[in-house]
């Protein structure tokens, strides 16, 4: 999945899935795709709350 913000391609985009391995969540710089953050998909919920709950104030 990309980000909505991605606009029209190149490598300027937040790619996030969820791996096969484990469920774990992958995130990653289009920019940079060498560099992959795996966290837990509990862990990853609590990121995207406290990010809309920041932003929404």
């Amino acid at each position: 999945m990309r980000s909505s913000f991605c606009g029209g391609g190149g490598n300027n985009c937040v790619e996030i899935a969820v791996t096969d391995e484990d469920g774990d969540v992958a995130i990653r710089n289009s920019a940079r795709p060498q560099t992959v953050i795996r966290t837990s998909r509990p862990a990853f919920a609590a990121l995207i709350t406290q990010l809309r709950a920041a932003t929404s104030g």
